[in-house]
């Protein structure tokens, strides 16, 4: 068996190299999580409708909804190739384990919840309709799961100050359009979002 034994600084330049993947992937996870609920929103309600077909629309949606996964899943998994304070498979997949950190156990958590929808979202032609769709709007609690996981990882990583305006730039249209999604057409007339129809 061949082993390789790595120097102290060959590790450190490694783990170094696998944090800046972990970092990379988690903002970019980010980004395409925000831009997945916001184009279900609009795909959901018809308010894009004009802009190309129903299908065209929910191929898009499940486009940002693959690469957010992938790069959640590459986030999470370059903690595990660490040399230096690596995590065990258990610590990335149970949440709240008695050494793990609460902002850990969220981003498991939220995770696991996009997962799921993902995995039920190619069952819907199995499953009642009904039943689908309020697993499918489990998104709507892992979104502000993993953005309080993005907050805590930022300020525990000390790069708050330099990602709280794009994270909140993207966060707010997001949560606008999550509330909009739930308001009943009466209110959305009112205000002048959407006209009625004569």
């Amino acid at each position: 068996m061949l082993t390789v034994a790595l120097t102290p600084l060959a590790q450190q330049s490694a783990d170094t190299g696998l944090r800046g993947v972990a970092q990379i992937s988690a903002r970019i996870a980010y980004v395409f999580m925000c831009l997945t609920l916001c184009w279900g929103v609009l795909t959901a309600t018809g308010w894009v409708r004009n802009i190309t077909g129903r299908k065209a629309l929910r191929g898009g949606h499940m486009v940002l909804a693959t690469l957010t996964l992938a790069f959640g899943i590459v986030h999470a998994g370059a903690f595990y190739f660490l040399s230096v304070g690596a995590f065990s498979v258990a610590r990335l997949t149970v949440p709240f384990l008695p050494s793990g950190l609460a902002r850990h156990s969220l981003g498991i958590i939220g995770l696991e919840l996009m997962i799921a929808i993902a995995l039920t979202a190619g069952m819907h032609r199995f499953i009642a309709y009904r039943r689908w769709l309020w697993l499918h709007r489990l998104a709507y609690l892992a979104i502000p799961i993993l953005a309080i996981h993005s907050f805590f990882g930022a300020i525990a990583n000390g790069h708050l100050a330099v990602l709280w305006l794009a994270g909140l730039t993207l966060l707010v249209p997001t949560l606008t359009l999550s509330v909009l999604r739930f308001l009943p057409s009466r209110v959305l007339e009112r205000i002048g979002l959407v006209e009625e129809l004569v």
